[in-house]
């Protein structure tokens, strides 16, 4: 059952459905797509992510887009382990906690955090440092709420879930930043938790440019 997915391996999002993919076992062929390439995303992509946005995928003649809908599919339509609680409860509890990281935690522990420590110097633009404090701000309510949100030993408890993998292509880079380490380590349970996850086959598997450079190994 061939699958391919359309996306660039900097990208958070598209990081997302890898991680699912490969937590499920399922094989998978990666396009690559550069959004941020001269002139934008290519006219084949926008007719199969009319938004121009990453990751695309599709399955046969089935095609998807947007992470949340892609990963729930693959969860759904392939046998392995699953990646959701089997309660409502537990469904609940992930559900919001992916709601948490794309509406908050994204745009502060990586467009803010991440982008302005080490996205913009490592292409020559300084750090914007008004953007940063403020950002820094807003991860750490981020974080205060990840924190009471969160079960042990993964976000949702014994379990492996979506929340998880949603949640570690963010913390992958802001980590990477001293403010992102400073900050986490201020959070016993949540650096446990990203401990385990960092050392994760799939995490490792999905590791982006950036971090193979500022930690090789």
């Amino acid at each position: 059952m061939p699958i391919t997915l359309y996306g660039a391996d900097y990208s958070v999002y598209t990081r997302i459905a890898r991680l699912a993919l490969l937590e499920k076992g399922v094989p998978y062929r990666l396009e690559p797509v550069d959004v941020f390439a001269p002139g934008g995303p290519p006219p084949d992509h926008l007719a199969r992510q009319p938004f121009g946005r990453i990751p695309a995928f599709r399955h046969d003649d089935f095609p998807l887009y947007e992470a949340g809908a892609i990963v729930r599919y693959v969860d759904d339509a392939f046998d392995g382990p699953s990646l959701q609680p089997a309660t409502a409860k537990g469904r609940a509890r992930m559900n919001q906690i992916i709601s948490v990281l794309d509406s908050y935690a994204f745009a502060s522990l990586v467009l803010g955090v991440y982008v302005e420590r080490i996205g913009h110097p490592a292409r020559g633009v300084p750090a914007d440092e008004a953007k940063l404090a403020a950002a820094t701000l807003r991860a750490a309510q981020c974080l205060d709420a990840l924190a009471g949100l969160a079960d042990a030993p993964f976000l949702t408890g014994e379990h492996l879930s979506l929340a998880d993998l949603h949640a570690a292509p963010m913390f992958a880079y802001f980590v990477l930043a001293p403010e992102g380490q400073a900050m986490l380590a201020r959070h016993d349970r949540l650096a446990a938790w990203w401990a385990r996850l960092a050392a994760r086959p799939s995490v490792v598997a999905t590791r982006t440019p950036m971090e193979r450079k500022i930690s090789p190994a």
